[in-house]
């Protein structure tokens, strides 16, 4: 072990102060060829020395290690008929090959109607994550802030912006207007089923290291929740072959962007 202390010491300091799972250090390590691969171990050994304190980190600290769950799918029938059901997404949707798919849902602080929340969205592919606080969690604020996006991102709303999909909840009761003023699609999950906005769910639950359950969310600045955003895109991805999510957003932001030039 003596030979890989120095990829140990990386990895408890990205671990500590950069908030990176286990994996997401071993598989950066190897993309970007810091380290000689005799001198790396896998995750799974990684996770085993963790277990047995070997390396300073303890498993009490992983906190997705301790909490994950396998989700169980339902079949339950959308009663609210809101807009289109999530039974309605084309294949490109679900499969994740297209850009432009997004998932949306609110995080709520405090219990009360008096607080603020936050619109998160994730686009599917990417898994850029945003986070938007805002002041209330009426339909008309949380639709006034989609326009915004939509309006931020002017001709190019329609290809970044390809369909939505959300929970029944009353607060985006509105979102299928979103089909009368752009070319956005509104899907609306199964009610009870976080499942089918996994993606949005899991970074929700990201964030709840920061903001935990409970905490008014307008104790928190714009900035401090801004930080948290960058953190979550800045966090190497397995899935995305170890590169984050703001550098493959950005790069399907620019294949879009070029089309257009020629």
């Amino acid at each position: 072990m003596l030979e890989r202390n120095s990829f140990f010491s990386y990895v408890k300091t990205k671990f500590e102060e950069e908030h990176w799972s286990l994996d997401a250090c071993v598989g950066r390590a190897l993309a970007t060829n810091e380290f000689k691969r005799e001198d790396i171990v896998y995750t799974k050994t990684l996770y085993n020395y963790v277990n047995k304190g070997l390396i300073g980190i303890q498993a009490i600290d992983l906190p997705e290690k301790l909490k994950r769950k396998t989700a169980k799918k339902t079949g339950r029938e959308n009663k609210k008929k809101l807009g289109h059901s999530i039974e309605e997404r084309s294949a490109a949707v679900n499969d994740r090959s297209e850009f432009g798919h997004w998932e949306c849902d609110l995080v709520i602080g405090h219990k009360t109607k008096d607080d603020h929340v936050i619109l998160t969205l994730i686009e599917r592919l990417s898994r850029r994550y945003w986070m938007i606080p805002l002041e209330d969690r009426r339909p008309e604020t949380v639709m006034n802030a989609f326009k915004k996006l939509l309006a931020d991102y002017s001709d190019h709303s329609n290809e970044v912006f390809k369909s939505v999909t959300t929970d029944n909840g009353s607060e985006f009761s509105s979102f299928a207007d979103l089909e009368k003023i752009s070319s956005t699609l509104v899907y609306y999950a199964h009610p009870y089923t976080s499942c089918e906005k996994g993606s949005n769910e899991r970074h929700n639950g990201l964030i709840r290291r920061f903001i935990p359950k409970g905490k008014r969310i307008d104790d928190y600045s714009p900035e401090q929740i801004s930080n948290i955003d960058v953190w979550c895109n800045s966090l190497p991805r397995k899935i995305l072959g170890y590169k984050t999510s703001d550098k493959v957003f950005e790069a399907e932001l620019d294949k879009i962007y070029s089309k257009r030039a020629a």
